[in-house]
């Protein structure tokens, strides 16, 4: 539930066919991830990949008229199992991801909490958080898409 309405909370818990071994190699596959992200481009890592320390400076550009600049501190980062990160820029905010077995397949559960930072989204968030939200939840649920093909590619590819 939002905070306020500056904030975008997300949760779910997202399931796959390929075992967290897979998953975790796509979400590491960083060199390929706009490829396959939905609206989040020019994606650049200073560190080691998916690493405690890493962080990982991109765009954001959903389908209203404002682009977010942003950078994610990996602030605790357990390979194949979890990552805890803190969020700056044009949003702040914390998310995390755990990773577990599910049957032959893997659970992602995926949190976080942001505030838009930028003047113009916050004016806008006062009259129209419905379309900001709008835009917030087409980005995220491309990218799931865009994901989940990118792990079954991966797994698929892993299985030939």
């Amino acid at each position: 539930m939002r905070q306020s309405r500056y904030e975008m909370v997300y949760e779910t818990r997202l399931g796959f066919a390929a075992p967290p071994r897979v998953v975790w190699s796509a979400m590491e596959d960083l060199d390929h991830f706009e490829r396959w992200s939905g609206g989040l481009g020019k994606v650049r890592v200073n560190g080691e990949s998916l690493r405690t320390g890493s962080v990982l400076r991109g765009s954001v550009a959903p389908p209203v008229p404002y682009r977010m600049e942003l950078w994610v501190e990996l602030s605790d980062c357990v390979p194949g199992r979890l990552i805890d990160a803190t969020i700056h820029g044009d949003l702040e905010g914390a998310a995390h991801l755990s990773l577990e077995p599910a049957g032959e397949g893997a659970s992602l559960d995926v949190r976080w909490t942001v505030e838009m930072m930028q003047r113009p989204m916050r004016l806008a968030a006062l009259a129209a958080y419905p379309l900001l939200r709008w835009g917030h939840d087409l980005v995220v649920d491309a990218t799931v898409r865009g994901f989940r093909a990118h792990v079954r590619e991966l797994h698929d590819r892993g299985r030939s």
